[in-house]
C-alpha cells in the first residue's frame, strides 16, 4: 500500500505552484518612424528594465509592425452593438492587450497630442465593446504608464499649461476611460536636446510601482 504524507504532499503541491506560476506580462507600445529615436531608445531603456523588474514583456513597435492607423467601416464602432466582430488585425492587437498585466506606451508629442499612428491605433483597437461599453471593463485592474517626449522645456510647457492637459486626457480620457484606474502619464522635456538624460527616465521615476507583486512581499 502506497503510503502518503500529508506535509510531504502540501510541500510538492507549493513547489509545483511556484514552478508553473505564470510570470507578469507587460505590453510595450512605441511609435516613433525611426528606429535611431530618442524615442526608440527611451523604449528600448524602458524594455530593460521591466525585464529586470520581472516581466515578460511584448514590443509592440507599430512602425515596424506596419500597423495601418486608418479606420474602416469594419474596425468602426456599432454603438448597437458591442458584440461586433472586428477586423483579424484588431483582434490580434486586442489580445496582446488583454494578455497584458501592465501597459507601456512611449511616444513622442506632436502638435499636443500623439503621433497619427498611435491615435489610429487606440481608435481601431481600443473599441467599442472591448475597451469600453460593458459594465464590467475588460481592462479593469490592469496598469498603464504613459512616457511622452516634448520638445518644450519643462518651464514652457507647465507654463502654457499643456502638462495638465496632456496628462489628463490619456490618464482620463483614454486610460480611465477605458476602467484602468492606475494609469500615469510622464513627460521628458526638452527632447531635442535632452540626451541621455531623457534615457534615466525609463530608469527612474516613470516606470517605479510597476514592478510586479513576489511572493511574500
Amino acid at each position: 500500500m502506497l503510503h502518503t504524507d500529508a506535509h510531504t504532499d502540501a510541500h510538492t503541491d507549493a513547489h509545483t505552484s511556484t514552478q508553473t506560476q505564470v510570470p507578469a506580462r507587460a505590453l510595450l507600445v512605441v511609435a516613433h518612424p525611426r528606429t535611431d529615436s530618442l524615442t526608440a531608445q527611451l523604449a528600448a531603456r524602458s524594455r530593460d528594465r521591466l525585464v529586470r523588474e520581472g516581466f515578460e514583456v511584448d514590443v509592440l513597435d507599430l512602425h515596424e509592425e506596419g500597423f495601418d492607423p486608418r479606420m474602416s467601416p469594419v474596425d468602426e464602432p456599432d454603438w448597437a452593438d458591442r458584440e461586433k466582430p472586428y477586423s483579424p488585425e484588431v483582434h490580434a492587437h486586442m489580445r496582446r492587450i488583454e494578455e497584458a498585466d501592465a501597459l507601456v506606451v512611449v511616444f513622442p508629442l506632436w502638435w499636443f497630442g500623439p503621433p497619427a499612428i498611435l491615435k489610429g491605433w487606440i481608435d481601431r483597437v481600443w473599441n467599442h465593446g472591448f475597451a469600453y461599453g460593458r459594465s464590467k471593463p475588460r481592462l479593469a485592474g490592469k496598469r498603464m504608464v504613459w512616457i511622452s517626449l516634448v520638445s518644450y522645456t519643462e518651464e514652457q510647457f507647465t507654463e502654457l499649461g499643456w502638462d495638465q492637459v496632456v496628462a489628463r486626457t490619456f490618464r482620463e480620457g483614454i486610460s480611465g476611460f477605458c476602467g484602468i484606474e492606475d494609469a500615469a502619464v510622464h513627460f521628458v522635456y526638452d527632447s531635442l536636446q535632452a540626451g541621455e538624460q531623457a534615457l534615466a527616465v525609463a530608469a527612474g521615476p516613470a516606470l517605479d510601482g510597476l514592478a510586479p507583486a513576489r511572493e511574500g512581499s
